[in-house]
């Protein structure tokens, strides 16, 4: 049929209409109309499907989707050329439900609640706090719906890029990304920690595969200094809301992918430099080897 407008889902032969059934309620979910589902017998031999995929698939349950047509009179067009990944997904959670598994999308930075979700599970998830989420996503309670889409991420360009938002400082996004401020300077060629709404920053490579098992005395600012990064940064990638530990904790450990140089200046003293990269004097002088405060115009100094 020409200019018809909504989705049909055919079936086999072989087959019960419940995998159809979840489908076209999933799609008139999603906002599409569904003509009907059905399934079609071949003219020269009713006991055969009439179409070829659902006849030569025998040992799979096989439906074929329409999502509408090409040539519609009526809002088809308009929702394959808009929403056609809101209809795909459609079919998936049809899927899923026909099959018993629990259904969730996660993309770039995005998730779908789905039942017996939690701001607080789904922050630990993903690594981030129920305020962030709250607040990337405008939330003033901690109610949830199923299926509602959620912001887990800060708008991100691209796998290594980040966009500076109101509010953003470098320390924070240091802390956001599990690296560090001399990391940020460095790999952006910065001079200085400011930043200005819209720019665009290169995320440094950071892999938080290293784990540490917390031991008898340990705590965040002495694990912190050992591993020259900083407490807030174990936090964040840690999912951490306090400074507690307890023994046998196994916490994540940023590793950045190189040190970074900095050349003495006149004028700089360890406590400045450790103040500009967002680090202290001890860890400074340990990740040097320095006896003394001392510096020298031109010494070079690894900023860890």
């Amino acid at each position: 049929m020409r200019g018809g407008d909504g989705a049909e889902v055919i079936y086999a032969l072989r087959n019960s209409d419940t995998l159809a059934r979840k489908i076209t309620n999933e799609l008139e979910n999603a906002g599409q109309n569904v003509r009907k589902f059905y399934q079609k017998r071949l003219p020269s031999d009713p006991s055969k499907d009439y179409y070829y995929l659902l006849r030569k698939t025998p040992n799979n349950e096989t439906v074929i989707v329409e999502y509408g047509f090409a040539d519609s009179t009526g809002d088809d067009v308009n929702l394959l050329k808009n929403d056609w990944q809101t209809l795909a997904e459609a079919v998936v959670k049809g899927l899923a439900e026909y099959i018993g598994v629990p259904y969730s999308v996660k993309g770039d930075n995005y998730y779908i609640v789905v039942k017996g979700d939690s701001l607080w599970s789904i922050a630990k998830k993903f690594n981030t706090t129920v305020d962030k989420l709250k607040e990337l996503n405008n939330l003033s309670t901690n109610n949830l719906s199923i299926g509602q889409k959620l912001v887990v991420t800060s708008p991100v360009k691209d796998t290594d890029t980040y966009i500076v938002q109101k509010g953003d400082t470098l320390y924070a996004i240091a802390g956001r990304f599990g690296t560090t401020v001399a990391n940020l300077m460095s790999i952006n060629n910065l001079s200085t920690p400011n930043l200005a709404i819209g720019q665009v920053l290169r995320i440094p490579s950071v892999s938080s595969s290293e784990t540490y098992v917390v031991k008898a005395g340990d705590t965040l600012y002495a694990i912190a200094n050992r591993f020259n990064t900083d407490v807030q940064t174990l936090k964040n990638i840690n999912n951490l809301t306090t400074n507690n530990l307890s023994i046998g904790q196994v916490l994540k450990i940023p590793t950045n992918s190189a040190n970074n140089i900095y050349t003495v200046v006149a004028g700089d003293s360890l406590y400045s430099i450790a103040g500009r990269f967002g680090t202290t004097v001890s860890v400074l002088k340990n990740a040097n080897n320095l006896k003394s405060d001392l510096l020298s115009i031109g010494q070079k100094l690894i900023i860890p």
